[in-house]
């Protein structure tokens, strides 16, 4: 059987990268090196010809296709499809509030237990503004940390959102600019009867999961159920005592065996049961109003912002 003839220039091109788009450039460039990130600003008729793309520091180059890759496919592809490592900007150099949440600010750590960071960062305002954005969440596993932008944080915290009011009435606070000082400040402007909306949501949700779970699967992470529990708990005094807390050392001893499996879950979901009672009687009785602050915090987040414009 004889192959049939192969033409290179029959092969399909491929679709041409719109303006807009995000990438990785492979090759050394006189002014940036192999990694930096760019956006395309003008793409050609066909991939046959250039593109012109434009870094952060406002300079701009001619770079054909196989010089540039996607980089959404370059985080996808774990960094492989270019040789050099991108050249990511320190957004973490503007963090304003770092704290430790999780076990260690719970009083219900352990030996091998994890310390996890978590905060606000503010970034300038050339990089709010510019073509790139800046992300909403920093992450980095290695570390354990996570940083929200400001204008995320305060939305999250408006709706009352567990881990981000956790921030903000943690006792164990790394650092503090004066404004990440002035925002731990009106931390009651936060709290509002979406508190029993939200946690209430949540924790039926996973309960729900959590039983499923052992009805089918014969098992639960006793830990998932330990920070559940801790939730509701956390959730009662935040209806009553308009303040969440974070530290629960009298129920430290009973949580923990929670965790370790000791308690049979018809033991511990009588004890949410019990719980539950408490919190709806709790958001009967709450003085909390029914809505938080928004214009006190509206007000914080136009200050903020006009703070770093005149820094």
């Amino acid at each position: 059987m004889t192959a049939p003839n192969f033409h290179p220039e029959q092969l399909p091109l491929p679709p041409v990268l719109p303006v807009g788009t995000k990438v990785v450039v492979r090759v050394a460039l006189r002014e940036h090196a192999a990694g930096a990130v760019g956006v395309i600003v003008q793409s050609p008729v066909d991939p046959q010809h250039a593109y012109r793309v434009r870094f952060m520091d406002g300079v701009e180059a001619s770079l054909k296709r196989e010089e540039l890759v996607v980089l959404k496919h370059y985080q996808r592809e774990g960094g492989t499809a270019v040789d050099a490592p991108v050249a990511e900007y320190d957004f973490k150099r503007h963090v304003i509030l770092r704290c430790v949440i999780g076990s260690r600010a719970y009083g219900l750590d352990h030996a091998g237990s994890d310390t996890d960071y978590r905060g606000v960062y503010l970034p300038p305002p050339d990089l709010q503004w510019s073509l790139f954005g800046v992300p909403e969440q920093l992450e980095d596993d290695a570390t354990q940390e996570t940083y929200w932008e400001l204008q995320k944080f305060l939305v999250l915290a408006l709706k009352a959102n567990p881990n981000v009011l956790e921030c903000l009435y943690t006792p164990l606070v790394e650092h503090a600019t004066p404004l990440a000082e002035e925002l731990l400040a009106m931390r009651a402007a936060f709290l509002s009867k979406l508190v029993y909306q939200t946690y209430n949501g949540y924790v039926m949700s996973q309960f729900k999961k959590l039983s499923s779970d052992l009805r089918n699967k014969g098992e639960v992470k006793w830990k998932h159920v330990m920070h559940l529990i801790r939730l509701l708990l956390s959730g009662v005094t935040a209806l009553r005592e308009a303040v969440v807390p974070v530290r629960v050392e009298e129920h430290r001893e009973r949580l923990l065996a929670i965790r370790r499996g000791e308690l049979q879950w018809d033991e511990v979901d009588g004890w949410r049961v019990r719980l539950h009672e408490a919190f709806d009687a709790a958001f009967a009785a709450t003085t909390l109003p029914e809505r938080p602050d928004y214009a006190a915090v509206n007000a914080f987040l136009v200050k903020a912002r006009r703070a770093m414009v005149e820094r």
